[in-house]
């Protein structure tokens, strides 16, 4: 059942080490996130990551650069869960180029400067529809010209029969998954990249209820 009370429980460390405890293990995630590397473009500079957790989706990003022979790139990992925050910064100790940055998507980004891609992994949907909507606005004023925004996002499936299914098929129940969750359709969220100025905005990959969202400021 998806939450309709803005409830999020990514402030409790338990929670947050129990998803990095499972996260490899996610189904068809290598897929999605495969799949979101085609669309990084190869000259992108400066990166951002919304909703970081541990760093996993800007490291991905980062090799994937350096295998093309961009390995200069800057990046900046967004999130406001404690637990998540030690584990990038764990991860990025070793990397001058990479920013650890505090905050919540509740809120309104803050400064930042412009980039090249904002990427984002399983996070946004933890947002009230209203957020989301005012955050992908956001992510637009940051992009550079031809910049894109990737989006591998839980969305909400078209009936409660395929919910039900896709919680079972991860190990969950209506009565187990995360209250956190607020979730939407995937053909509204197509909808507001569109509107925001977006251009060649598309679902990339779908796996029952993970989706590969991309744009590109033209």
């Amino acid at each position: 059942m998806t939450a309709t009370k803005p409830v999020n429980l990514w402030t409790s460390s338990e929670h947050a080490r129990d998803y990095l405890e499972r996260a490899d293990s996610i189904l068809h995630r290598k897929e999605g996130e495969a799949a979101l590397l085609e669309f990084v473009p190869r000259n992108a500079r400066r990166m951002l990551d919304l909703g970081t957790g541990d760093g996993r989706l800007l490291a991905l990003v980062r090799a994937a650069m350096a295998r093309w022979g961009h390995g200069d790139t800057e990046g900046v990992a967004m999130d406001f869960s404690p637990a998540m925050l030690e584990a990038a910064r764990k991860r990025f100790a070793a990397e001058t180029s990479v920013t650890v940055v505090a905050h919540n998507l509740d809120k309104r980004l803050p400064e930042l400067g412009r980039f090249d891609a904002v990427i984002s992994s399983f996070a946004i949907h933890h947002l009230v529809h209203e957020r989301k909507r005012a955050l992908y606005g956001e992510i637009y004023e940051l992009l550079n010209s031809g910049g894109v925004f990737c989006n591998l996002e839980h969305v909400a499936s078209p009936t409660p029969r395929l919910h039900e299914e896709f919680l079972r098929s991860i190990g969950f129940t209506v009565e187990t998954e995360d209250p956190s969750n607020k979730l939407l359709d995937l053909e509204t969220q197509l909808g507001w990249l569109r509107e925001i100025g977006l251009v060649d905005v598309d679902c990339h990959w779908k796996w029952r209820e993970l989706a590969l969202l991309a744009g590109r400021r033209a």
